[in-house]
Parts: structure tokens; sequence; C-alpha cells
């Protein structure tokens, strides 16, 4: 069977046994010095008192050596066993200079042996024991045999007392060895089970810690104050905190918290971070029987929202563009046959007569309405986009030189920042795109007579950046901006913008508004790039 594993190692006991050993025999040094001051007789030591200092000294001269070895981390087995050996002798040597069985230092034999069971448990009690009991009886023999009891002036004692004295003494050692080894020995077991115990509990709680900072959700909890003691890394990334935020008070962080019913499936709470605001799906746990300190769990809704909206948006449009279409397919049909009758009337009519300007009226008109229906068709049914190798730059630039002949941008600067990169799309439709853009920024830009077109790249994409200083756009109208015939303005129909995502998203981009009075209307659009684009072969 193997010997249980202590709780501390060697060189730990073995530290707190020199440090026990050098306490007990200072204070043996001070209760002799002392009994010699008050009985005046420190100038005249006995043999007594003077083996008994010599001894004191021999103590401590062990225990220096052992310290230093101990130091030197020159510590194992035999370092122990060297210690209790020492111990055993030391003992000896004072029980046989303060007369043997007479000796008042009997106890220093008890005192070796519940230290070899602190070293080396039942095994060192035990050996430890014997040593002592080997040389008790040698010692004592030897005091009551004729040379030795003639040498140290002793008086030979009779066989009865000899006996009743080793009996004693022998009976108290073993006595001591039993219950020292048994008790070290269970304190060994118990210690290492309870390092076993405490090492399971570490590792425990680190892996609660990693899987906690490793989770997606936000967890924190708060004490019996409501005060915010423990925030894992997901729930600063959602909340945009710092580890400062330790110690606040859970409701500035999430407000109207404790209306929330406890143990609920999921509750939905919206709150204001540094990085906006957030939708919060969550869950509520009380930590105590008074539901004062709470454990909250949350994901970020807010990007799921978003998806959802926008699905419902586009449902929607759906819907909406097959009605749409139908019923502009069923209105071209009669609106051409209402031109070819005003044209018939315009025939019939003489010129400059009533008749004949209204017959003009009607066939323009109608020219104006078939054109509307011809740009909803397009919409509801763009063409796929036929796409070629192009320099996205180059699109700018020709498109702006060709707006710039226009006379609605003649009052117009149009600030080009442009890097040159290569993408596939379809220039025509590239073109159509930057157009409806550009004149909805000339339009809302009336009296600032400055527009901003940027291109850059971004990782693997391209961002195009059209601004105006306006900013005329209402935050709850961002998404309404690209719906059909939503306009803010009277010339407007209301299919530019729809136009212009169809177009964009049919190249696999994604278009975003941000409007403010302060920093202006920056419509943003983000191409993919083709980064193996060889621009001398374009």
């Amino acid at each position: 069977m193997p010997r249980p594993s202590s709780s501390a190692p060697l060189s730990v006991r073995l530290t707190w046994l020199a440090v026990f050993r050098t306490a007990a025999i200072s204070l043996l040094l001070v209760v002799l010095s002392a009994r010699l001051i008050a009985n005046r007789t420190v100038n005249t030591l006995s043999f007594g008192d003077f083996t008994s200092f010599a001894l004191i000294a021999i103590s401590y001269g062990f225990t220096l050596v052992f310290g230093f070895l101990i130091r030197r981390r020159a510590v194992d087995e035999r370092i122990a066993w060297l210690q209790v050996v020492s111990d055993v002798l030391v003992a000896s040597a004072a029980v046989f200079l303060t007369n043997g069985a007479d000796s008042p230092f009997s106890f220093v034999y008890l005192l070796a042996i519940i230290g070899a069971s602190v070293l080396l448990f039942r095994r060192g009690a035990f050996a430890a024991a014997s040593l002592s009991s080997v040389s008790y009886v040698s010692i004592v023999l030897a005091l009551n045999s004729g040379l030795f009891g003639r040498v140290m002036g002793d008086t030979v004692r009779d066989l009865r007392q000899i006996s009743f004295d080793l009996v004693t003494q022998l009976l108290a050692q073993w006595f001591i060895a039993v219950l020292a080894g048994y008790v070290a020995q269970q304190l060994s077991t118990t210690g290492g089970q309870l390092s076993a115990r405490e090492r399971d509990l570490r590792e425990l709680s680190t892996l609660q810690l990693q899987i906690v900072t490793a989770m997606p959700s936000g967890l924190l909890t708060c004490d019996l104050k409501g005060l915010v003691n423990f925030v894992n890394p997901a729930a600063e990334a959602i909340l945009g905190t710092q580890p400062e935020v330790l110690g606040r008070e859970i409701e500035h962080l999430l407000p109207t918290i404790r209306r929330i019913t406890p143990n609920t499936r999921r509750n939905e709470l919206t709150v204001t971070t540094p990085n906006g605001e957030r939708i919060l799906g969550l869950t509520v746990s009380p930590l105590d029987p008074t539901q004062q300190s709470l454990l909250v769990v949350f994901q970020d809704l807010t990007h799921l929202r978003r998806l959802e909206t926008e699905l419902h948006r586009i449902d929607h449009l759906a819907n909406l563009g097959r009605l749409s279409a139908t019923l502009a397919h069923e209105v071209r049909n009669p609106l051409a046959s209402m031109r070819g009758a005003a044209q018939m009337l315009m025939g019939d009519s003489k010129a400059g007569t009533h008749d004949e300007r209204l017959s003009k009226l009607i066939v323009r008109e109608s020219d104006r309405l078939a054109a509307l229906v011809e740009d909803y068709l397009r919409l509801a049914s763009p063409p796929p986009p036929t796409r070629t190798r192009r320099a996205l730059d180059n699109i700018i630039r020709e498109t702006v030189e060709m707006l710039r002949a226009d006379p609605e941008f003649a009052m117009t600067q149009i600030e080009l920042r442009l890097e040159t990169l290569f993408a596939d799309v379809d220039e025509g439709q590239m073109k159509q795109v930057l157009i409806n853009l550009l004149r909805n920024a000339v339009t809302a830009s009336r009296g600032q007579e400055r527009v901003a077109v940027r291109l850059k790249a971004s990782g693997s994409a391209a961002l195009l950046e059209v601004w105006d200083g306006a900013g005329g756009i209402a935050p709850e109208d961002h998404e309404r901006i690209f719906e059909p015939f939503f306009t803010t303005t009277e010339r407007g129909t209301g299919l530019g913008l729809p136009t212009v995502r169809t177009i964009v998203q049919a190249h696999g981009g994604t278009i975003d508004v941000a409007s403010a009075r302060s920093t202006g209307t920056t419509f943003t659009i983000r191409f993919p790039l083709n980064p193996e684009v060889d621009p001398a072969a374009t």
C-alpha cells in the first residue's frame, strides 16, 4: 500500500521543525539562565549546568546545519533520517550526562519521537522510538553498572527500581510513537485529500472563468446593494464599458432591470451605450432569497432586429413590386392607346387652336407617364449587370465630366478624392448610380455649392462616398428614402434611390446613409474588389 503524500513537502516540514526546535532551545536557555541568575551561581557552574549549556550549544549547531541544507535546497529523506538520529543522540547525551533514569531531560526522547512522526510519519515515529528505547536502556544499564556508576559518581540502584524506570519510560516512548504516528499519518492523509480538493476546486474555478470569459453572451452580476461586481468581456464589448464599471449601480448600465420578473425565459431591454442604442435580449436570475443580488445574461439583438426589419421591408417591397409591376403592365397598354388617340386629334386640329394645345399636353404627359412606368418596370425587374473589369476612378471622372455640361451643375463644385481601384462592374449601371446620387446631392445642397465624391479601399472592398453639406434627411427617413415613390422634393419621382440600391445589391454591394445638419449627408457604397487585377492589362 503506497504511503499517502503529505499535504506539505519535506522541506516545509523540516523548516517548521527547525523553527520549533530553535524556539524550544531558546526557551530552555532563558530558563536555565534565569535560574542561575536567581541563585547567584553564574560564576560557579555545576557539572549539570555546564552540560546543559553544552547540549543547548550542540542543538543550536545541528539546527544551523539543517537550516543551511534547507536553504541550499539539498533536502531529501536522508536529511530527515539524519535529523531524527541527531535528535535521539542529543536526547541520549542529555540523559546520560544528567543521571540517567533520574534525568530531568528524559522527556526529550518524547520530543524526538514526535519530531520524527512529523517528518517521516508512522515509520519515523517507530524508528525514533526504537532508537530511543535502545539508547535509554543502554544508558540506564551502563550508569547502574559498577564502572559507569563510579565514574559518574552515582549510586548503583537496585534491580526493581531500574526495571520500573525502564518499563515506565519505554511504555511512554512507544505510546507516544503509536499515537504520534497515527495522528501524523491521519493528518498526512487528510492533508493530501484536502490538497487534492483544493487543486480540483482551483481547476474548476479556472474552467468556469474560462467558460464565462469565452462565452459570446454578456454576463454580469451585482451584490445585495445593486453594485456590479463581475462583468465578462462579452458584456463589456456589448455595453461599451471598461473595467472601471465594477462597483457602479447596475441600473446605470441596464435601466429598469429590477422591473423585469426574474427567471422569465426572455426579456428585451433597449439601452444607450457609447456605441449607440442596443437592443438586449436578457434573462435575470436572483442570487439570493431576497432577489437583491442578480445574475444577468444577455445577448445583443440589435443586428437581429435590424435584419428582421429589413426582411419585413423586403417582403413588403416584394409584394408591392409584384402588384405594381402588374399594374404598370396594365397601365402601359391603355396609355399607348390614349397617346395614339391624342396624336390623331392633334393631326385633325388646326394649328394654334385650343384643341391642338390640349392634344399636345396629353401627348407630353402620356410620354412622361410612360417613362415613369418604364423606370418602375426596370426597378421591379432590373436587367442583370454585365460585368467587366473597370477602373472605378475612371468611371467616376467620366460621369462627373458628363454632368458638368448640365446647367444644373454649373454652380456646384464637385470635389474628387479618388484612389485607383479596379472591380468587375457594369459600367453603364455604375454611371446610373453616380448620376442619381450626384443629382440628389446637388438638389439637396442648394446654396452650399460643394459636393464631394471619395473613393478608397477598405480591406477587400471599395468604399464610394457621395457627400453634400445639407444634411436634410430626417433619421426616421433613412430607410424610407429607398422605398419606391418616396421623395422629399416636389420634382422627384421617388425611383432614383431605389434603383441605386437595386443596382448596388446586384453587384454584391451595400449602401448606407448618414445625415445630420452639422456634418451633412453621406451615401456610402461598398463594392467587392479584385485584388489580383493587373492594372497594366486594364
